[in-house]
């Protein structure tokens, strides 16, 4: 499988760093997550640690997204606290963001080779969710 990268939306990266640095404390806070929505908007939010299995950032952020009216999510980008950087989702914030969002470009990385690739790159030979629902009658 070749993996097609796409231009790397640094204001995205950004705004990801800064929520992370201002709005992360202690260990309740130690990730945050930007999106960019299809009208150019950014949305931003932090994960809720917990031990029971508190949501992740990305996951955190698309209920913030939807409460903002952004339904239509086209870059996603995690960025861990203490600054350390660009953090890939885990398996399964790949698999809701491929539910929620097929289309979704996420960026990955560290240092130089930040790079922004599609979620089913992340994600090959996944199950879909919405192809295996029986359709209402």
């Amino acid at each position: 499988m070749t993996t097609q990268t796409h231009p790397v939306d640094h204001e995205l990266i950004q705004a990801a760093a800064h929520v992370a640095r201002t709005r992360c404390r202690g260990d309740n806070h130690t990730m945050a997550a930007a999106a960019r929505a299809r009208d150019g908007r950014i949305v931003t939010a932090v994960n809720a640690y917990h031990f029971t299995g508190g949501p992740c950032a990305e996951l955190v952020l698309i209920g913030a997204a939807a409460a903002q009216g952004a339904y239509d999510l086209v870059t996603i980008v995690a960025v861990g606290d203490r600054d350390r950087g660009v953090v890939p989702p885990c398996g399964r914030c790949r698999q809701v963001l491929l539910d929620y969002f097929p289309a979704l470009k996420v960026i990955v990385g560290e240092d130089k080779r930040i790079r922004t690739v599609l979620i089913t790159d992340l994600l090959p030979e996944s199950y879909i969710w919405a192809d295996h629902q029986l359709d209402a009658e």
